[in-house]
């Protein structure tokens, strides 16, 4: 029973404490150390040493890269003027009334293209906050526009998706990631244009009250709109993460001939390998191509190395404490208590995939640990594989972004905001709208049978 309130009592004051501003990179060990000392299982300090520091420093060992090149591209993007040239084109050709939809857009087709989220995170906050600081839209709604478009429904409700998540549940219910595309198109829908209508709503209701773009520290944004390349140059680094990590990742990789390469040597293909080379080329192009943009480039790639570390430690700091939560006994009683719900079948997919993912503050994580320990109950209620499929990684989507989560985290550290000053049009867009749809979805299903 300790246990349980450990777990409890610790993930509401992280909740609480990260969204009153305390910083996670100090409160998740603390928290940590707390909820093994709570539930009686091991000393604070070997809690530390064996379970928080090895998932925070595995994380980081696996996702580095990615938020390195992440940050460089993302900070070139913005000092050498190309998120401006690309925020103009935008703004001449849609208006400044479409601001946000075009943020959403842009988002969800790198999304969709294959770019990982952390790393759209780091690309999209230069272009949304020139957009934005263009149509004088308050800069506080930029995380939930780019949150919409990146942690939604390209992520989980789209078919064809090629995000993680969208490929978890292939191996257990023998399914593709095309899997449902009705009730797949049907949620993204209710995401989208739901997000789009209330983040518009927003807008307008901050400008009537007399809120515009605000002041912000914009150092990483170009001030000077006559020192800016073209929008075809401005665009093209876009274009070949695009291309060259669709590329990577479908046909390169997984050639059989470079497949085995790497298990001679006892290795295998590692999938933040192709977006990490894109994010390389493109720096690269961006440095030679818009070198009189940049004028102190050493300078700028600098700052942008150290921009990543901020973001990557807060990630790995939650991941830290999920580690300890997940080693302790009482984790198990948590989870059985998710599987025996009383509650019929298909919301029971949903509801326990989102309770999982919202204890340990991560979709994939919560859909991870719902496929291990419910995937066969799921598959004896008779629901089709392919139903379970879009059901679960959609809701997954939900309770996953509550304060604490890693994503959530890192797109406010890259945006300059706060939970204070954003968190609340994130969790419209991400809790309460992914929620939406997949109790719809589920609805559609069990009365249609169309899927």
């Amino acid at each position: 029973m300790l246990g349980v309130l450990a777990i409890i009592a610790t993930l509401i004051a992280l909740m609480y404490f990260a969204y009153k501003g305390v910083s996670v990179l100090v409160l998740a060990p603390i928290l940590g150390m707390t909820a093994a000392l709570v539930a009686g299982e091991a000393p604070p300090l070997h809690a530390l040493s064996t379970q928080f520091m090895p998932a925070a420093a595995g994380y980081i060992q696996s996702y580095f890269p990615v938020f390195l090149a992440g940050a460089i591209f993302g900070k070139l993007m913005g000092v050498s003027g190309a998120a401006t040239a690309i925020a103009d084109f935008v703004a001449e050709k849609f208006g400044p009334e479409r601001a946000i939809a075009a943020i959403v857009v842009a988002t969800a087709l790198l999304t969709y293209g294959g770019v990982s989220l952390f790393v759209v995170v780091f690309a999209m906050y230069p272009i949304g906050a020139s957009l934005l600081k263009k149509a004088d839209i308050p800069k506080r709604l930029l995380p939930g526009a780019i949150a919409l478009g990146a942690f939604t429904f390209t992520m989980t409700a789209l078919p064809g998706s090629p995000q993680y998540i969208n490929t978890m549940p292939t191996v257990y219910f023998d399914t593709d990631i095309y899997a449902a595309p009705i009730l797949g198109i049907i949620a993204a829908a209710i995401m989208f244009f739901g997000g789009v209508t209330y983040l518009n709503y927003r807008a307008d209701k901050l400008r009537a009250e007399g809120e515009g773009y605000g002041d912000h520290d914009e150092g990483d944004l170009h001030e000077e709109d006559d020192n800016i390349p073209s929008f075809g140059i401005a665009i093209s680094p876009i274009i070949i993460v695009f291309i060259l990590n669709f590329a990577l990742a479908n046909w390169w990789f997984k050639r059989p001939s470079v497949i085995d390469k790497y298990k001679s040597v006892g290795g295998s293909i590692n999938g933040t390998w192709p977006v990490i080379v894109a994010l390389s080329v493109a720096v690269v192009f961006v440095l030679l191509a818009m070198k009189k943009n940049i004028p102190n480039r050493n300078q700028e790639v600098f700052d942008g190395s150290v921009g990543a570390l901020l973001p990557i430690f807060n990630t790995a700091s939650e991941v830290g404490y999920g580690g300890v939560i997940k080693s302790l006994s009482a984790f198990s009683t948590v989870k059985s208590g998710v599987v025996n719900m009383a509650i019929p079948s298909i919301f029971k997919v949903g509801f326990s995939t989102t309770l999982l993912a919202g204890i340990v503050g991560s979709s994939s994580g919560g859909t991870a640990i719902a496929l291990e320990v419910l995937s066969e109950d799921f598959l004896a209620m008779g629901i089709p594989g392919e139903v379970l499929h879009r059901v679960m990684i959609v809701a997954a989507g939900g309770l996953d972004s509550l304060p604490h989560c890693g994503a959530v985290i890192t797109l406010l550290s890259v945006c300059h905001l706060t939970h204070k000053e954003s968190y609340k049009d994130i969790a419209v867009n991400t809790i309460g709208l992914p929620i939406i749809a997949a109790l719809v979805i589920s609805v559609f299903y069990l009365t249609t049978g169309i899927y």
